[in-house]
């Protein structure tokens, strides 16, 4: 899907794990240029340490045991984007960002984006279905994984994809995780009252969510980004993105707050 506009992407492939803090920051950059410049992006990555992050507007603060996570040491941020809960550990993190134009509305956009993820895990040997149309969760509703909604990708009727928006101005950010394992029972294990609450989230043992298949993470990024390239058109440009890195320094405060990331 294209409607005109600048027809360059830039597609970062990020080789470092990074802290929370650090890739919010990175992705709300993104979206700035988006905004500003009319760039587009494919950015894939991963978490170092592991982390819990809580949508823009989840009640964080109501919902999980600040002190238990403190005193474990556990990363935590807030997303700039919407969505519930999610623990980003054993994944690989995809973020689009883009005019607006690029998609149409929010719902085009997440089922494009979402195709387009399931087509790149086909192309793996794992068959992966669109979840069949239905309201959203609400926030109350447990960790973004506990249930799928219209529109998220299941393999064997679980749920490998949770992904969360926003629109700043004319440009979208959508980004999300591919779960490379079923590592959500964190989620559970860390909210207020009793630990690993069946009806919030898994506390079974990490196992594969891609049906036995072992998939390295470099494997399935450099697969989303040729699914992408090959779908998407445009001028492909691959990229270390150090431009972007030394422009993120300004919102690394907003991110490392716990001001920000418990501010509800």
């Amino acid at each position: 899907m294209d409607r005109g506009g600048n027809r360059d992407w830039f597609l970062w492939v990020d080789e470092t794990p990074r802290p929370g803090w650090a890739n919010m920051a990175i992705d709300q950059t993104l979206l700035d240029r988006a905004e500003v410049l009319d760039e587009s992006w494919l950015r894939l990555y991963g978490w170092e340490p592991h982390c819990l992050s809580f949508g823009r507007h989840e009640p964080a603060t109501r919902r999980y045991d600040a002190d238990r996570i403190a005193a474990l040491g556990i990363d935590t941020v807030r997303r700039p984007t919407g969505g519930r809960a999610v623990w980003h550990g054993q994944e690989l993190t995809y973020a689009v960002v883009a005019p607006s134009a690029r998609f149409g509305s929010l719902q085009e956009a997440y089922l494009e984006i979402h195709d387009m993820i399931g087509r790149a895990l086909g192309e793996l040997g794992i068959d992966a279905v669109l979840a069949s149309s239905r309201r959203s969760a609400p926030l109350d509703a447990g960790a973004c994984f506990s249930q799928p909604a219209g529109g998220e990708l299941l393999v064997g009727g679980r749920k490998v994809v949770g992904s969360a928006q926003l629109r700043q101005g004319g440009a979208l950010l959508q980004h999300g995780s591919i779960l490379l394992a079923d590592g959500q029972r964190m989620v559970g294990e860390l909210r207020q009252g009793p630990a690993g609450d069946e009806a919030f989230c898994s506390t079974s043992e990490p196992t594969s969510l891609l049906l036995g298949r072992s998939l390295a993470v470099a494997e399935l990024a450099e697969e989303v980004a040729d699914t992408a390239a090959a779908r998407w058109p445009g001028n492909w440009h691959r990229t270390a993105a150090g431009e972007v890195i030394e422009a993120a320094a300004r919102h690394y405060p907003r991110f490392r707050s716990s001001a920000w990331t418990w501010l509800r």
